[in-house]
């Protein structure tokens, strides 16, 4: 019995440091950002990581158009507000709520949902987002750039009538404007 517990335990202990140390091997290729957002009360935090295009070509080949994506890389994109929020005609309540996005070649929907899984993907490599747990979903439009964006980027950038929050990637650039409700 003490053999069989010793073994269970080694195997635990080998298991465990695996899945970490992938967690920060990963890590070193799309390195994590934090994002704060500031305007009167309003506080706006998101945390995400930041994948590379090393060449290779991204929406509509490495990010599939017209499939959920975890929006960055490793674990899913997050988004805090302390203030509830406007998106167009449609609330979003103040919390956190993990990022999703549907690529498309003329527009994306930006996924706000209110579950925060462990990683991004599951086992099969397909986004591990709980459709019933989505909170909002904005369809925005994609704008090309002439310049080229190496890494993942995401930024919040007041405008006159609010903010935006802005994906940018390659030559893609996506903006979702907010307001305070």
């Amino acid at each position: 019995m003490k053999k069989v517990l010793i073994i269970t335990g080694i195997v635990v202990l080998v298991v465990t440091g695996a899945l970490y140390y992938a967690q920060f091997y990963t890590k070193s290729f799309s390195p994590e950002a934090n994002l704060d957002f500031y305007d009167g009360n309003l506080k706006v935090h998101v945390f995400y990581n930041r994948p590379s295009k090393k060449g290779r070509d991204i929406f509509g080949k490495l990010v599939p158009f017209g499939k959920v994506w975890r929006t960055g890389a490793n674990e899913p994109t997050t988004f805090e507000t302390n203030r509830d929020l406007k998106f167009a005609d449609k609330e979003l309540k103040a919390g956190k709520y993990s990022v999703w996005t549907i690529p498309g070649e003329n527009s994306w929907q930006v996924i706000f949902n209110s579950e925060m899984p462990w990683w991004g993907v599951n086992f099969n490599a397909q986004a591990s987002r709980d459709i019933t747990k989505d909170a909002m979903i904005v369809e925005v439009p994609v704008v090309l750039e002439n310049k080229l964006f190496e890494q993942f980027t995401i930024s919040i950038e007041k405008v006159s009538d609010g903010a935006e929050l802005i994906f940018i990637w390659d030559k893609t650039l996506v903006a979702v404007p907010f307001s305070v409700k």
